[in-house]
């Protein structure tokens, strides 16, 4: 059995105040540009750095992935892009991890809502809700391969999200 690590990341916040832009090409608020590198060093914290990032094509999920992979030192240059993260709903997500190669054993996957907050409950079973902008979501799977992965076989790991309170 190996033990594989999903890391599911909403992409941060994005701006809205071009309305002639179309939903893929929206980039991130300040808002966006700050917690998602700050997402960042929490993942590199927690000595999580990737064996791989995918992420949706759309401008805010990618510059969300450039942000946090280089504060992992990830090569921003190697994050792979799956058009089927933007709009291609909770069963293509799913089907894409159990495509991932086992080469890798930590992936990372930056999407959007509703479809990233419904993997993430699918995958636990665990009923999370909407995850907020630029949250994170890690899932461990004991299986033998990506291609066993099927909802509620994972294991919630940690919910984490930049306005999550400090523990006390």
């Amino acid at each position: 059995m190996k033990e594989l690590l999903l890391i599911l990341i909403r992409h941060a916040k994005s701006a809205w105040g071009d309305p002639a832009l179309s939903d893929r090409d929206r980039p991130l608020n300040a808002r966006g540009k700050r917690d998602a590198p700050f997402m960042g060093s929490l993942l590199r914290f927690r000595s999580l750095e990737p064996d791989r990032i995918v992420s949706s094509p759309a401008r805010r999920a990618m510059k969300t992935a450039r942000l946090i992979a280089a504060q992992v030192g990830y090569d921003k240059d190697a994050i792979a892009v799956e058009e089927t993260i933007y709009l291609g709903g909770v069963k293509a997500l799913i089907g894409l991890v159990q495509e991932f190669g086992d080469a890798a054993e930590r992936i990372y996957l930056v999407g959007h809502n509703p479809d990233i907050s419904e993997a993430a409950s699918r995958l636990t079973g665990e009923n999370l809700g909407d995850m907020p902008t630029c949250s994170i979501v890690a899932i461990e799977f004991q299986v033998e391969s990506w291609a066993h992965v099927m909802e509620g076989t994972g294991q919630l790991k940690f919910f984490d999200y930049p306005k999550k309170p400090l523990p006390s």
